[in-house]
């Protein structure tokens, strides 16, 4: 029998006995009949389905934007979800007028969740920024209107709101006396404290041969999404240790369940690489960010994974959990093949840990693909550095795309240790690095553009870190 999952639906408290692996989308609509929650393209790429995730955090309700296609409904016991119909109010919302004395809506089938999520930013972002604010719709699609519109929204509803809000002690309270979140938003922390408190003890970590592991579930349920509502799952988000950023004395460590938002927006990465978060932004839209995990990039072994080809290039190793305990390996030793892991029976990826640098971190990270942002890499490319006295001790350099797994070159790396960068060193390096890949052409692009692509990738690592020293025409 399955096991009961509650939490609360806008203002009601729900419980149901659906298979844990069913996407919210479908009990929002199917089972509650909340048809302001669209089925677009069931792959997290439209931003219909997009609703609000509270979660408790130490007395206060933190509200991210997901999309409901992708998120398992055990992932939302004791939380609470809000959509568009949650939000709705006798008149329209600030967020709502704005969107529609700017003539941001046509159709309407996008409208509720571009409303959700900018709804979202106002509860979640601290500096009510423009830019931010596009951020926040950036997973949202309309065909209608376009941005521009959407656009000029923001900026009425910003004019209106940020004087209040920035002058408020207390956002939510703010945002109910401003009529953009109702009156019952007051009330929810102390609600769901209670039903974490009458919910059973989650249980130790076993993985057993039948489980299917979640982390973010993003590119999963893309996958097997039809499949994953017969299966067990073991939901990492809900194990102990699976989830945060620890600092220690020369190394930094992030849970396997950390979601990409929560790694932009930790203090401990953000002081010890603080050049990270601009790549992280890279890593599609903001409701994705807000679920897909580190752990779950890494263990999905695509060869154009962001993250894996980041974190390659920053030396990074993986803590490995299993029945007969811990143990940790360098990440470019984790990839044995196509989705092929260096993981025991019965093991599941558990951290990710970095070395931290006396001397810091050059870093770069770059990516080709049809859109800059949001989209997946033809080829992407990320290259660390430490650099005394002008020459360079340790380098590494990864790159996704041009092999059957995220791909560290090795040799690439040992011919700039101990280097002094000039033109010449750079273009051997491309012809080091050209001798290592073997891309396949497929839907992204010829092999030979593809190793075309990766030359002028790392052509760009040092144009980008070495600007007054390096000329683009030098190396062309």
């Amino acid at each position: 029998m399955n096991s009961e999952i509650s939490f609360l639906l806008n203002d009601r408290e729900v419980q149901t006995r659906l298979p844990a692996g069913t996407v919210l989308l479908d009990f929002i609509r199917r089972e509650q009949r909340l048809t302001g929650t669209r089925q677009g393209c069931r792959e997290g790429d439209c931003g219909a389905c997009t609703v609000l995730l509270g979660k408790n955090e130490a007395g206060r309700v933190a509200y991210r934007s997901v999309v409901s296609c992708l998120l398992p409904l055990a992932e939302v016991q004791g939380c609470h979800v809000v959509t568009i119909e949650g939000l709705n109010g006798k008149d329209l919302t600030p967020v709502q007028q704005a969107i529609v004395s700017e003539g941001g809506s046509q159709c309407g089938f996008c409208t509720p969740g571009i409303v959700v999520s900018l709804t979202g930013f106002l509860l979640h972002d601290r500096e009510l920024q423009s830019d931010d604010a596009v951020t926040a719709m950036e997973g949202n699609i309309c065909r209608c209107t376009g941005y521009t519109s959407l656009k000029r929204a923001v900026e009425r509803l910003l004019r209106e709101l940020r004087p209040p809000l920035e002058a408020a002690p207390d956002r939510l309270a703010a945002l109910i006396t401003l009529g953009v979140l109702p009156e019952y938003f007051s009330g929810v922390a102390p609600r769901l404290q209670a039903i974490a408190a009458a919910a059973p003890e989650a249980k130790e970590l076993q993985k057993t041969a039948a489980a299917v592991v979640v982390a973010g579930g993003t590119d999963l349920y893309v996958q097997r999404g039809t499949e994953l509502p017969e299966k067990e799952l073991l939901l990492l988000s809900r194990q102990q240790g699976f989830s945060g950023v620890w600092p220690g004395a020369d190394r930094v460590s992030i849970g396997a369940a950390t979601s990409v938002a929560d790694m932009l927006e930790s203090p401990v990465l953000n002081a010890a690489l603080p050049w990270l978060a601009g790549c992280l932004r890279r890593v599609s839209s903001a409701p994705i960010r807000n679920r897909a995990t580190i752990g779950g990039n890494m263990a999905n072994a695509s060869p154009i994974g962001d993250l894996s080809v980041m974190f390659l290039a920053l030396d990074a190793r993986v803590g490995l959990r299993g029945p007969a305990g811990n143990r940790e390996m360098a990440l470019r030793d984790f990839f044995l093949g196509y989705k092929k892991l260096a993981l025991k029976k019965d093991e599941v990826l558990a951290w990710v840990s970095v070395p931290l640098s006396k001397n810091g971190i050059s870093f770069n990270f770059e990516k080709v693909a049809r859109r800059r942002y949001q989209d997946i890499a033809s080829v992407n490319s990320a290259l660390g550095l430490e650099i005394e006295a002008d020459r360079i001790t340790v380098a590494h350099v990864a790159a996704g795309g041009v092999a059957a797994v995220p791909l560290y070159l090795r040799a690439a790396s040992a011919f700039l240790a101990g280097e002094q960068v000039s033109a010449p060193l750079v273009r051997e390096l491309a012809a080091v690095a050209d001798g290592e890949i073997a891309p396949i052409s497929d839907v992204r692009g010829s092999a030979a553009y593809k190793r075309s692509l990766l030359r002028r990738l790392l052509f760009a690592h040092f144009l980008e870190l070495f600007p007054g020293r390096l000329a683009a025409g030098e190396l062309l």
